[in-house]
């Protein structure tokens, strides 16, 4: 079945049929947490920009989460050799796009006046850390799955 969303999903049948249990889940949880936020609003007064944020945050986050812990990323890996090869390309795409990353957030804090090079280094590291984590917990679990198909 084709729909707008369609360029987003995998060619995959399979990966595509996780990945809307994904966003489903993720649907589920957003309206839930909506809900409570709902209630919550009547008892406090909440700020309506950070909720919608926090809104967001917890569909994109509940949806990532589940999609790196799947362990369905890496379908091929399933050879120590392959591993290691996929460790190290993982070390270098991270590398690359936390240098990208770095650079495009230097000339955003240049543009808007508020340069500081501890920030820049700072926000450069983590996100390449970060990124590097989100694919190492996929690719371990890949891995680990692959290796009990065979």
């Amino acid at each position: 079945m084709k729909s707008w969303i369609s360029f987003l999903m995998p060619e995959d049948e399979y990966k595509e049929k996780k990945m809307l249990y994904f966003l489903a889940e993720g649907a589920v949880v957003l309206v839930l947490f909506l809900g409570m936020i709902l209630i919550i609003n009547h008892f406090i007064a909440l700020d309506t920009e950070f909720m919608l944020f926090a809104g967001i945050a917890v569909f994109l986050l509940y949806t990532l989460a589940r999609y790196i812990m799947s362990g369905m990323e890496y379908a091929e890996i399933a050879t120590k050799k392959q591993y290691k090869r996929e460790i190290k390309a993982l070390i270098s795409n991270s590398a690359s796009f936390a240098m990208i990353y770095a650079v495009l957030y230097l000339i955003y804090t240049i543009i808007s006046n508020n340069a500081s090079w501890y920030e820049f280094l700072v926000m450069g590291i983590s996100v390449g850390v970060i990124s590097f984590l989100f694919n190492l917990i996929s690719l371990k679990r890949s891995y680990k799955k692959n290796k009990e198909l065979l």
